[in-house]
């Protein structure tokens, strides 16, 4: 089960069923970030596609010597524009493809449009999805819910992407759900519902144990996207922000004009493939190696080139050089912006009091530290709001609670309003009310046990204590014991054998902290193959955009306010 491969197959399979000559790759704007994810433009140069073109352009010169590979979402608004095209093709060939199921009005509409009779295939290649990593995928979508109900459009889409995974990994799931949720319950019918309606579709190969597919709900787990990350992957998403493998870096100071955007990819970055699951101290020694093994080789590089021999090996090893040179820069940048970003923010103290909030259960202690580091002028809005929010979360029962005081410190020391609503506006989103899981206390004695030995391993490890509910979701799934009563199966099935390929969906986005449980999972289980995906991949700022876009505003919940008085309820 491998994402990335899955869609790399369909886009090499696209160009080479379309044979020798020039092509010219057409998509939209989500396939463009589809192919974007698994191929760079220079690989897909190699295989004779000279040019990349947006189907939605309005300023595309026709070129009659080239082949054209469509590759669309089945929108009614690319069906329109493909109709348009046809009427007029700028080429002499079309292959089509769609990367889901198109219906048989589309393609007879297409059809009735090629009068020139220019159309060789349309054919349906299952790639309606971002391919994060081999095991984690992702849809990009941000606020996905109203409240607690789907956004229908959204719902759609939705479907469409994990309809879209099982059909590329070739899997047809039995399916369980969080309970607690109804958008999961919801989302596990509609993928039934596609399953049952194109069965000749999903008629794979039956395996002795069948695959398994898992809904969960991100607000029964609103602690870990709120968290600091210390590993590499996770740790650039947080402070800089990943977009479809591209990292902005133009706000960094003094940077070069070639470096204010680069792409992390761990498909054709063997530096980021190797540390992007490392934890950030790992990660500064192997940068010093890197760069140390970059001065080893140059040196010999720039010796003289005194034969035709000397010239030739110059020539076969400098691609090699180049690439090694650009990808040390990128890396000794980016490492370089996130040790200045955790210096100037204070990261590592605030990263701990938030590992405190997380992870134990020591009331006072977690409330004297927040307020010492609301008082540092260091510490940035977001993350004095933030360190409310986890406070908020973990405490907001418990009966010395003092979280109306700490809203009103975040107010006085300038803290924006919105922020401030925040706090109560994730709590309305995944506080005990809501949750269908216990994220705080341990239900066994060993439980307590594992919490206390986790407790011992010492400082070093201070800043990665927690582990996402998303580890205990599956590691009771993989044991065959996660509770029906709780997750139950949609329809009359169960799965007596403990499952092997399981694909987990998190509506309202996943985390690169999951993906890094998922990848330590997949290696600790052997037989066990776990993919993970979620309506989009957040950091701090997304996740609250999410929760905000899915109709939680907050309200005040500042001490020093008395209630206006006043008759009427609102």
């Amino acid at each position: 089960m491998n994402a990335v491969l899955a869609v790399k197959q369909y886009v090499s399979k696209m160009i080479e069923d379309s044979g020798p000559g020039m092509k010219v790759l057409l998509m939209d704007r989500e396939t463009t970030g589809v192919v974007s994810m698994v191929y760079t433009q220079s690989e897909i140069l190699q295989k004779e596609v000279y040019l990349f073109e947006r189907l939605d352009s309005a300023n595309r010169e026709p070129m009659k010597h080239l082949k054209a590979i469509c590759f669309l979402r089945p929108t009614k608004e690319n069906v329109e524009f493909l109709v348009q095209e046809l009427r007029r093709p700028k080429y002499s060939i079309y292959f089509i493809y769609f990367s889901n199921v198109i219906s048989k009005s589309d393609v007879k509409s297409l059809a009735e449009a090629d009068e020139q009779e220019v159309v060789a295939e349309v054919q349906e290649f299952y790639g309606d999805y971002i391919a994060v990593n081999p095991h984690v995928f992702s849809l990009n979508l941000l606020g996905c819910c109203q409240g607690r109900n789907w956004d229908p459009a959204q719902l759609s889409r939705t479907t469409q992407g994990l309809t879209a995974l099982l059909l590329s990994l070739k899997k047809c799931p039995m399916i369980r759900y969080q309970l607690s949720s109804e958008p999961a319950k919801r989302l596990a019918e509609c993928v039934k519902q596609v399953i049952t309606k194109e069965y000749e579709l999903f008629d794979f190969r039956r395996t002795e144990v069948p695959p398994l597919l898992l809904i969960l709900d991100r607000s029964d787990d609103a602690i870990t996207p709120l968290l600091n990350q210390w590993t590499y992957q996770a740790m650039v998403h947080e402070l800089l922000g990943i977009n479809n493998n591209r990292i902005d870096l133009s706000r960094v100071p003094g940077i070069s004009k070639d470096l204010r955007e680069v792409v992390l990819s761990a498909e054709n970055d063997e530096f980021y493939a190797n540390n992007m699951y490392l934890n950030f101290a790992e990660i500064g020694s192997n940068i010093k190696n890197l760069m140390e093994d970059f001065q080893r080789r140059k040196p010999k590089e720039q010796q003289k080139l005194e034969s035709i021999a000397d010239m030739k090996a110059f020539v076969e090893n400098y691609p090699q050089f180049k690439k090694m040179s650009g990808t040390v820069s990128k890396h000794v940048t980016v490492v370089g912006e996130l040790s200045r970003l955790v210096a100037e923010r204070n990261l590592l103290e605030v990263s701990e009091v938030e590992q405190e909030l997380a992870c134990q259960n020591d009331h006072s202690s977690a409330l004297q530290n927040v307020r010492r580091l609301l008082q540092n002028p260091k510490v940035t809005d977001l993350d004095a709001a933030r360190l409310v929010m986890l406070y908020a979360l973990h405490y907001e029962r418990h009966s010395s609670s003092s979280l109306p005081g700490l809203v009103t410190e975040l107010r006085n020391r300038g803290v924006a309003d919105k922020y401030r609503k925040l706090v109560s506006a994730v709590v309305e989103y995944g506080g005990k009310r809501v949750r269908g899981s216990d994220l705080f206390s341990p239900k066994d004695a060993v439980a307590i046990t594992k919490q206390f030995l986790k407790g011992l391993k010492g400082v070093e490890n201070v800043y990665t204590q927690h582990q996402p509910l998303l580890q205990e979701t599956l590691d009771l799934l993989i044991k065959g014991k996660l509770k029906d009563s709780q997750y139950p199966y949609l329809g009359p099935n169960t799965l007596r054998d403990r499952p092997q390929d399981i694909i987990v969906f998190i509506i309202g986005g996943a985390t690169y902290e999951e993906a890094l449980t998922v990848y330590n999972l997949n290696r600790s289980n052997p037989g066990v193959r776990v993919v993970l995906g979620g309506t989009t991949i957040h950091n701090t700022k997304s996740f609250l955009e999410e929760v905000t876009a899915s109709g939680f505003r907050g309200r005040s919940t500042e001490s020093s306010q008395a209630p206006p008085r006043s008759s009427s309820r609102w």
